[in-house]
């Protein structure tokens, strides 16, 4: 999982996830009916269900008008920051991360070279902001969607606790940015960013955009969010708009199906742990202490990732005294751990490889000089913040 790869092989995390929820079945570890019962549908339904819906907003367009709107009205080099910044951060928080990287990344391409402006610090300001904005909720990323499921938290409670910590992330990220890249972002003269006109479907942006604010609006008011989300993306599958080829093109099926493979494999080391006595004194370990379990959850996010991180968690967190505000740090740090390096987030991927389409090369150094102290930063204020609020 760490290697991304199997050495020698062609199997990825995926495959490798399939792999081991098999072999929990193969060796004896779990039974066949105990495996999918470890299997977490709900979270699979909340996932499943926003695709759908973030689907719909994209193919309508709305992303892109929105986004280009906001950048071409920004008009020297700093603001432009501040803008893709905010804009990746506000739609993360209530919608997958990773398709406002998807959105916004060519966005920024186009635009910065117009303006004549090394693109580099405007990409990572997409990856760092999409990152942070989707810690606030739930539904931002999918370890959050995870932690939802696990802890019982009503989303409401969840934004409210962690909406501080992200803002002020979003606003320390454009301040390490703007620190590293300071001779690009000098002030200089105005920049006029030619207007583009956004294509769009007009029809299917509104039907999508009432469908979303009641999805968001039941979240809020506390109805089940994977069965508030899989209505959702249902109604918005009856549609003459749209072919629906195109809205399963753009859900993640291995994502849904690695995440399936991670529920058995985890549920099987629960099972051995609980049998041979491993996790008998978890209530006294360091993992109770704020500090000691964001920095175990952000060396797990950047060695494995942050969605197997949080499923190798789990069996401890169940068992701890404080589990709904243990779950809550390891939500902020597991996602802001994710700017720490390149590799920490499929967010920066997905920003990394459409850049590289177009010429444009960011090295693990090149991220690791704003992304590290923005990821130190950004842990420590949230667990000041979570402190501070704790009921």
């Amino acid at each position: 999982m760490a290697l991304g790869r199997l050495p020698y092989f062609h199997v990825d995390r995926t495959g490798a996830a399939i792999i081991g929820g098999a072999l929990m079945i193969g060796v004896g570890v779990l039974t066949a009916d105990e495996a999918y019962r470890s299997v977490d549908y709900p979270t699979l339904a909340l996932l499943l269900g926003m695709m759908i819906v973030v689907a719909n907003l994209r193919l309508s367009g709305f992303f892109a008008l929105v986004a280009r709107y906001t950048v071409e009205h920004a008009h020297r080099p700093l603001l432009l920051l501040s803008a893709v910044t905010g804009i990746a951060g506000v739609f993360s928080a209530f919608f997958v991360n990773d398709t406002m990287c998807l959105v916004l990344t060519p966005l920024v391409i186009e635009v910065t070279a117009s303006a004549g402006l090394n693109p580099l610090p405007f990409l990572l300001a997409v990856a760092m902001g999409s990152n942070i904005g989707s810690a606030t909720t739930i539904t931002g990323n999918p370890q959050n969607m995870m932690i939802g499921s696990f802890s019982g938290i009503p989303y409401w409670r969840f934004a409210a606790a962690l909406a501080p910590s992200a803002a002020i992330g979003l606003v320390l990220a454009v301040a390490v940015i703007a620190a590293v890249y300071r001779r690009e972002l000098r002030a200089g003269k105005r920049m006029n960013i030619a207007h583009r006109p956004v294509r769009t479907n007009k029809v299917l942006m509104w039907k999508s955009l009432v469908v979303s604010a009641g999805m968001i609006a039941s979240f809020f008011i506390g109805w089940p969010v994977s069965q508030v989300a899989l209505v959702s993306g249902a109604l918005l599958l009856v549609t003459r708009r749209v072919k629906p080829e195109e809205v399963y093109h753009e859900i993640d099926w291995q994502l849904l199906v690695l995440f399936a493979g991670l529920f058995i494999v985890v549920d099987g080391l629960d099972k051995v742990a609980i049998r041979e006595g491993w996790l008998a004194d978890v209530g006294n370990l360091p993992l109770s202490i704020d500090t000691a379990l964001a920095g175990v959850t952000a060396a797990l996010s950047n060695i494995i990732g942050n969605v197997p991180a949080v499923l190798m968690l789990k069996p401890l967190l169940t068992r701890v005294s404080d589990a709904q505000h243990a779950w809550l740090v390891v939500a902020m740090s597991s996602t802001f751990a994710g700017n720490m390096t390149l590799v920490g987030s499929v967010a920066n991927i997905i920003v990394v490889q459409r850049a590289r389409r177009e010429g444009i090369h960011i090295g693990f150094g090149d991220y690791l000089k704003a992304g590290l102290p923005l990821g130190l930063a950004t842990i420590a204020a949230g667990l000041l913040l979570l402190r501070i609020t704790r009921p």
